[in-house]
């Protein structure tokens, strides 16, 4: 399908479906340049206002969890009232609005509530725009149109902190002028998103123009489809066994494996390797169909084998690791969502499995960071039996719905 073909309907001469995805994808870069710019210096920020360890560990993960729990709320909000640009927009917009005050309100009170008022804006667009991505991609290939939209996602992410960090270095740790230069993304980000409305109103036009596997029909009862339900089981197991970044960079610290300095830096080639991976499985995802998930709780499992060693290369290679794993988790398993549940239930099931993921990442990074101040094997040893079983609810999926997508 060329890059002008698009689903029939008056869209088809005005913005062909992988169009629509690159510049859905520029919006995420430059919402991104301005959310994760601020992100890299919320702690310090914090701080320098007087909060304590405890004041920043709170809001920052009562950010976290509005930005994931709130979606329960807005994913169906979204599918009642179908106004999905609107909801887009307006969490966008609370977004941008919020990062620019951070660096100039100088109360901690009002800098802490900026700091969760812009993890509710992502709670509030997030369904709404997985949606109206998910309606492209049912032309472009599902796999392949998500991961190119995490790839370009990624790039905001690696500039937006190395902007910052230039700014305070010019400035002298000024966060004024620092977080301030993040309004101009954010008003593009603004610009994008009303123009990009304006020129694609109904993005549903390129699913149903487009011949996939992907459900049509809403079950009778309006429930979500049980192969929905095994998908977010496996997806709870595989993210249960999954280590944060910040574990492994404690590792690689604590044990004198890699200088501070350098832990950013690590992570950044990681951010790299999330690209790589994202744009390469959505690729045989959208070849292979699901099956290609297998490599997700092997990758995981990696992780703990790897990263937790007192060997450089190998913890380094560990951390690597650790970013085709995110890259695979943050496109093709939103993917598969749009897969397995019909256009009118979407919304709901991306917030629910929002929800899901949020409560996973909790319960692995309680449960890996307390198995890793125990003991290491014991902890690659749970991590590794746990991923066993995701493979299982991986099998429990693809029999419930298959085929997912035809290979």
């Amino acid at each position: 399908m060329s890059i002008e073909d698009a689903g029939p309907g008056p869209e088809r001469a005005v913005m062909g479906p992988w169009r629509f995805v690159v510049w859905f994808g520029t919006v995420s870069l430059l919402a991104d340049f301005v959310y994760e710019g601020a992100r890299s210096v919320t702690g310090p920020l914090l701080a320098s206002l007087g909060a304590s360890a405890l004041v920043v560990g709170v809001v920052t993960g009562a950010g976290e969890a509005a930005a994931l729990g709130l979606r329960l709320v807005s994913g169906p909000l979204a599918d009642r009232t179908r106004r999905f640009w609107g909801l887009a927009i307006a969490g966008y917009a609370l977004t941008v609005a919020s990062v620019p005050f951070l660096g100039v309100v100088g109360v901690l009170w009002a800098a802490c509530a900026l700091v969760i008022a812009e993890r509710v804006g992502k709670a509030v667009r997030s369904p709404a725009k997985d949606t109206l991505l998910s309606h492209a991609t049912a032309a472009t290939g599902r796999g392949r149109g998500f991961a190119v939209h995490e790839a370009l996602d990624q790039i905001g992410a690696l500039i937006g902190p190395l902007l910052v960090a230039a700014m305070l270095a010019l400035t002298g740790g000024d966060y004024g002028p620092a977080l301030g230069v993040l309004a101009l993304p954010g008003v593009a980000v603004l610009v994008l998103l009303v123009w990009l409305r304006a020129r694609v109103p109904d993005p549903e036009a390129y699913e149903r123009g487009a011949s996939t596997g992907t459900p049509r029909d809403q079950p009778a009862d309006g429930r979500l489809p049980s192969a929905f339900w095994a998908y977010a089981g496996f997806t709870a197991a595989t993210t249960t066994g999954f280590a944060t970044f910040g574990l492994l960079s404690y590792h690689l610290v604590e044990r004198r494996l890699m200088a501070t300095a350098w832990v950013p830096v690590l992570y950044a080639a990681a951010m790299v390797v999330d690209a790589v991976a994202a744009l390469a499985t959505g690729w045989l995802y959208d070849r292979f169909g699901p099956r290609v998930l297998v490599a997700l709780p092997v990758l995981t499992a990696g992780v703990a084998l790897l990263a937790f060693t007192d060997t450089v290369g190998v913890a380094v290679a560990g951390s690597l690791v650790w970013g085709a794993a995110m890259g695979i988790q943050e496109s093709t398993l939103r993917a598969t969502v749009a897969d397995l549940v019909p256009s009118g239930r979407r919304a709901t099931a991306y917030g629910l499995f929002a929800g899901v993921v949020g409560a996973a990442s909790l319960a692995g990074g309680a449960l890996t960071g307390g198995l890793y101040g125990y003991s290491i094997p014991l902890l690659i040893t749970v991590v590794a039996a746990i991923q066993v079983v995701a493979l299982a609810l991986l099998g429990v999926t693809r029999a419930a719905r298959a085929p997912l997508r035809r290979p």
